[in-house]
């Protein structure tokens, strides 16, 4: 009876041991992958394509709070199950707790790899509207690593953005050799969304000058209100064209739903002259994109999320025109 048991034991281990040995090396393709905000880096010291977004549902429970994953691919179609790269200290922004992140994006600068974050809580801003959503305290930040799969660590205990406002979604931009974060003043705050930029420390930790507004959400022509009024400002992400002119994605809402748009200056700069495409670079009820090229070069390519609302959120690819006047989507990739 003794052996019985001994031997079902020995059984019941290698079993366990190898359905984690499959499960660690299991596969996923994007239409697999639950995430919104994606964000994906190719990374040339290891040629993989690093793809990260943060933890939803149970996962958050499993890594202790709030968590961003990264998934790893050689090819953009198969992708390695998702690593947690950093999960949200307690004390992170001292005595007021977060309690969601959003929108990572990962970025390689000057041999070091930088996580730039959304970190919100509930604690209330001085300011509220009757009848409005809460104004709460919520900001991006840049976190600091030697490895894209982490450890990543806080320069500060605090947002970069101005102190008071209500920002999201930052990202890098270089110009000239100077560092800026590009991010978006939440409707929530000012009803008319705007995007922003500010100028940061040379090792990215945080900023050293006022922001300056790059464009309100209701300048555009595609961009249509809610029913309370607000127009929102989502997901700035920018890329010089071959142009010369320098080219910004973001996402906001029209009468199609979740779209991105193209904002477009002249002189290659961030002080423009802007203008906007009048025409939606994606319409299908997705967004919050941002742009890579794939190793070779070969293909410039937007990674969103989609659908925006109803069923779960999935990363999707597609293949991008860089025209030297705007940006045009050719066909979904692999497809």
């Amino acid at each position: 009876m003794k052996r019985r048991i001994y031997l079902f034991s020995l059984l019941a281990c290698w079993y366990t041991a190898n359905a984690l040995a499959q499960k660690a090396d299991e596969t996923y393709a994007l239409s697999d992958i639950v995430a919104r905000d994606p964000c994906i880096l190719p990374d040339k010291a290891t040629n993989t394509y690093y793809l990260i977004a943060s933890a939803r549902g149970t996962d958050v429970t499993k890594y202790g709070g709030a968590t961003v994953l990264a998934y790893a691919s050689k090819d953009l179609i198969h992708w390695q199950s998702p690593k947690p790269v950093f999960t949200v200290p307690k004390n992170i922004w001292k005595d007021v707790p977060v309690e969601a992140i959003w929108a990572p994006e990962l970025h390689l600068y000057h041999g070091k790899y930088y996580l730039f974050l959304t970190f919100s809580t509930s604690k209330l801003l001085p300011e509220q509207w009757p009848d409005w959503h809460p104004r709460v305290m919520r900001a991006s930040q840049t976190l600091v690593s030697d490895s894209p799969t982490g450890p990543y660590t806080a320069f500060i205990d605090h947002g970069i953005t101005p102190a008071g406002l209500m920002t999201l979604d930052g990202t890098l931009y270089e110009e000239d050799g100077k560092p800026y974060m590009v991010y978006a003043h939440e409707w929530v705050q000012v009803s008319n969304g705007t995007i922003e930029y500010m100028p940061l420390k040379s090792d990215l930790s945080e900023a050293i000058g006022e922001p300056k507004v790059l464009m309100r959400a209701n300048s555009s022509p595609w961009v249509r209100a809610s029913s309370l009024g607000q127009y929102v400002t989502d997901g700035p992400y920018l890329y010089k064209s071959k142009s010369g002119k320098l080219f910004m994605i973001w996402s906001s809402f029209s009468k199609n739903g979740y779209s991105v748009g193209t904002y477009i200056s002249a002189s290659g700069k961030l002080q423009g002259p802007w203008k906007h495409d009048p025409e939606m670079l994606y319409s299908g009820n997705g967004g919050h994109g941002m742009l890579f090229k794939t190793f070779d070069g070969s293909k410039l390519l937007m990674v969103i999320h989609e659908p925006n609302n109803g069923p779960p959120a999935h990363p999707k690819l597609l293949e991008i025109e860089d025209t030297g006047e705007t940006l045009k989507v050719i066909k979904e990739f692999g497809k």
